[in-house]
């Protein structure tokens, strides 16, 4: 797993790929948090900031998964994979801590903007570590789904564009729930929301049920994506 795990890591670098996910964040992040923290209120909220990083991820995430999978099979390499003294929840976990791994080094440079809330007075750092840490973990679950999808298809633009769908539905399910008019329905689809999950970090509170439900949904899409493999192993 540590062998796929750094092909991968160094592939982010030896193709532009990995270059245009931390600067592409970086540069909107930045402009998201100057105009949500800085320049719109000048004071220390930081919860439509990280509302706006939801979104930003939902984007920019499937930059990062789009050719995990999807590569080796357009090459006709995943069968050199599959066949290589690795199981497939290793090969899995290698490619998705990859991406983990350069999503949250790029989040955590992109996190020292919150040094500059000290220029305006005392900002509460609770509230920014316990957002930090949802943020994480859904972009952990966004970064999950892209490995599935990029499992399922040889072409990186599919499983980019698919990826960014599925995020962005998961996004808007919240606004849907809004317009239903049953509750029972209303409250089946605010528990798939990302966003409804998400706000409980907005106020301040660690809600261990939206932990849980982002490491699930990072879990299962993991799980989807060792079924996929282990059919293409034995096909």
């Amino acid at each position: 797993m540590f062998a796929i795990y750094m092909r991968e890591l160094k592939s982010y670098f030896l193709t532009p790929i990995g270059y245009i996910f931390c600067g592409m964040f970086l540069v909107v992040s930045g402009m998201a948090f100057a105009q949500s923290t800085l320049l719109a209120q000048s004071t220390g909220s930081v919860g439509q900031y990280f509302v706006w990083l939801i979104i930003i991820f939902a984007i920019l995430i499937p930059l990062l998964t789009m050719k995990l999978f999807s590569d080796d099979k357009r090459n006709r390499t995943d069968q050199i994979l599959l066949t290589s003294p690795v199981s497939i929840i290793g090969i899995v976990l290698g490619k998705y801590f990859a991406a983990l791994t350069v999503f949250g080094v790029t989040f955590a440079v992109n996190s020292f903007n919150f040094v500059l809330l000290f220029n305006y007075g005392t900002p509460n750092l609770l509230s920014i570590f316990i957002n930090i840490l949802g943020v994480f973990l859904l972009g952990a679950a966004f970064i999950a789904i892209g490995i599935f999808l990029s499992s399922i298809t040889e072409s990186q633009l599919i499983a980019a564009v698919s990826s960014m769908g599925v995020n962005a539905a998961m996004i808007l399910i919240s606004m849907l729930a809004s317009e239903v008019e049953s509750s029972f329905f209303r409250t089946i689809l605010k528990w798939f929301s990302v966003v409804d999950r998400f706000t409980p970090f907005t106020n301040q509170m660690l809600d261990v049920s939206a932990i849980i439900y982002y490491i699930s949904l990072a879990a299962v899409g993991i799980f989807f994506t060792t079924r996929v493999l282990e059919k293409r192993r034995w096909s």
